[in-house]
């Protein structure tokens, strides 16, 4: 029991630590992705778009060039992964759990199912 408490004190305290990293991640995804949004709505109604090559339309439209190279190394950076961080430690901990008929909510709480009744 002892054991129990400070498995789910210790789990409980890793994904409250997790919490402000992945706020500053969807934050930073959040901003990227606007800016990459923007910078592609005004890339797309620009006439010239159309009458001149692709990389000359990119290379007149810096703002959506350079937010949609840094959206795209972000996620080969593994931002995704980031952003969800904490439901995937609590995901794998449930996997693991169930082995041991329970169950943890996604702050890491432990939850203790009834034991099937063996007939």
């Amino acid at each position: 029991s002892s054991d129990l408490k400070a498995f789910e004190r210790r789990l409980t305290e890793y994904i409250a630590c997790l919490q402000p990293a992945t706020g500053r991640w969807r934050m930073i995804l959040i901003v990227v992705s606007v800016c990459t949004a923007t910078g592609a709505w005004n890339w797309l109604i620009d006439p010239e778009t159309q009458k001149v090559s692709f990389f000359t339309s990119l290379w007149n439209h810096p703002f959506f060039t350079i937010s949609c190279i840094t959206l795209i190394g972000l996620f080969f950076a593994g931002i995704h992964k980031r952003v969800v961080a904490p439901s995937i430690i609590a995901a794998r901990c449930r996997t693991v759990l169930a082995e041991y008929n329970m169950s943890c909510d996604d702050t890491g709480k432990l939850i203790l199912k009834p034991r099937p009744h063996v007939q």
